[in-house]
């Protein structure tokens, strides 16, 4: 087993908390399944949120998803102008035989913008 970074990102509609934690558990899950993960090989997870999401901690997303024992970190995301708005991303560390090169980063509801060289 090697750890990789995995990234992933999603938009919200607005700033709700239902929301982000729906949001978070969609992108976590998509995370996951496309990397063939469990939460067994998921070490630590990096949340940050836009300045203009003040709703509700990323991480309680992540908690409600299911990884209760997962070290978790949220931070504010770089206030930068013209920056996309409503952001939540996420860089997950974790275990896994997958090479490099084969990770699957996700991005979703509108994120795919952040990646646009991943876009198929």
């Amino acid at each position: 087993m090697t750890l990789r970074g995995i990234r992933g990102a999603t938009c919200l509609a607005a700033n709700d908390a239902a929301e982000m934690r729906e949001a978070v558990g969609e992108l976590l899950h998509a995370v996951m399944d496309r990397n063939e993960l469990t939460a067994d090989d998921i070490v630590s997870i990096i949340l940050t949120g836009t300045p203009d999401l003040t709703c509700a901690f990323p991480a309680a997303g992540a908690r409600d998803f299911g990884l209760v024992d997962v070290p978790l970190l949220c931070a504010q995301e770089m206030n930068v102008d013209g920056a996309l708005e409503r952001v939540v991303r996420i860089l997950v560390h974790a275990d896994t035989d997958m090479p490099r090169a084969e990770i699957q980063h996700v991005y979703l509801r509108g994120a795919e913008v952040l990646r646009q060289d991943l876009v198929q």
